[in-house]
């Protein structure tokens, strides 16, 4: 066995023994969350995602863009923003920002203040890892833990308006998001006044879910590694530089991979990360191109580009992969569903496959099979 596949298969026991004991010990505070959570959003509140680091920024974004845009077919958009700053700024724009019935969640250190300020405002408050603690020393597993907890909050407070009567102040039904939910929540009876009885059903999704994911993290994880890594080993060797792109939850794991090589000591870009490239390019050009024109800009043979989709088919991503050949970097590809034109094209060199069409466990799973990338090259 090499190096790297004992790493593998120290990496998925530890993510599936850290999984299996978070959602036991969490499962019931996370339905009753959603719960608090619902009432809030019913009465007009918003969620305010809060970090003050590289890595936090990553999820602030991810959460916010999850309950913003969803992507559960017939579920509403719920208000969410995302505020990233020192913890001094953090604090001001809460202060400025936060309002009754909204919803603090922050990720990682450097948040108290702004918590405190979020509470003293009438705000619900969660501050992740410390309200949530997960059963491991290992952070990008913790990391991995926190996002499957928000992808759950987020997929499980629209029960809640599927049983309007449960929602503090309101007793009518929403009839037009009933039915979207068949198929995700199976254990969902027609309650409209028994809290304890969905909250139950809720806390049975929240552990299929969680079984789900360790499932496909499984399966992620048996893709072939090694020559992925090997090659981005051997970009960074000849000087080169990892560039990093996605849409949507995935331009976040482009962010989160970006922040644990520079934390690493590893030169890394963001293809996402400036507004106002995206923009310009998106407004000038079209939307297809906002990636591959920073190819253009930036690649060099040296570099390797990572390309991180959940469809494997969207035509910005495949635009920058087939930029990034023709310029000769390294490509790499993580996708899920059947690997779409991406993985049936052969458009990248190294081709990870996590084989689910549920895009927030193929997300987590990507997010391992990332993470164990970056701990190769690093």
């Amino acid at each position: 066995m090499t190096v790297l596949a004992e790493r593998v298969r120290d990496a998925l026991a530890e993510r599936t023994r850290a999984n299996e004991a978070f959602f036991a010990q969490h499962a019931d505070a996370i339905a009753r969350l959603c719960h608090r959570m619902a009432e809030r959003f019913a009465r007009g509140g918003r969620l305010l995602a809060l970090g003050t680091t590289p890595v936090a920024r990553s999820d602030v974004r991810h959460v916010t863009v999850e309950f913003v845009h969803p992507v559960i077919v017939g579920k509403r958009a719920l208000p969410a923003i995302g505020l990233v700053a020192e913890p001094e700024e953090l604090a001001r724009q809460v202060l400025l920002l936060a309002e009754d019935d909204d919803i603090a969640i922050a990720f990682g250190p450097g948040c108290e203040r702004a918590l405190l300020i979020a509470r003293e405002r009438g705000c619900l408050t969660v501050a992740l890892p410390a309200d949530f603690p997960p059963p491991t020393a290992d952070p990008f597993v913790a990391q991995e833990l926190a996002e499957t907890l928000y992808h759950v909050l987020w997929e499980l407070v629209h029960v809640f308006f599927d049983h309007r009567g449960l929602l503090e102040g309101r007793t009518e039904r929403r009839t037009h998001d009933t039915g979207a939910s068949s198929f995700l929540y199976p254990f969902l009876a027609e309650q409209e006044d028994d809290l304890e009885a969905v909250v139950a059903d809720v806390r049975r999704s929240v552990l299929m879910k969680a079984d789900e994911v360790a499932r496909l993290r499984e399966q992620t994880l048996a893709e072939p590694l090694e020559e992925p890594a090997a090659a981005l080993r051997e970009s960074f060797a000849r000087g080169g530089r990892l560039l990093a792109l996605g849409n949507g939850g995935s331009a976040t794991d482009a962010m989160d991979v970006v922040a644990d090589l520079r934390a690493a000591g590893r030169p890394a870009l963001d293809l996402t990360e400036d507004e106002a490239i995206l923009t310009a390019l998106a407004n000038d050009i079209g939307v297809d191109a906002i990636f591959s024109r920073q190819v253009i800009a930036h690649g060099r043979e040296q570099d390797t580009l990572l390309a991180i989709s959940t469809s494997g088919n969207s035509g910005n991503v495949i635009a920058a992969l087939e930029e990034a050949r023709r310029r000769g970097l390294t490509t790499i590809a993580l996708v899920g569903y059947d690997g779409g034109r991406v993985a049936e094209e052969r458009l990248a060199e190294h081709v990870v496959v996590t084989r689910s069409q549920h895009i927030p466990r193929i997300q987590e799973a990507q997010a391992s099979a990332y993470h164990v990338l970056v701990g190769a090259v690093t």
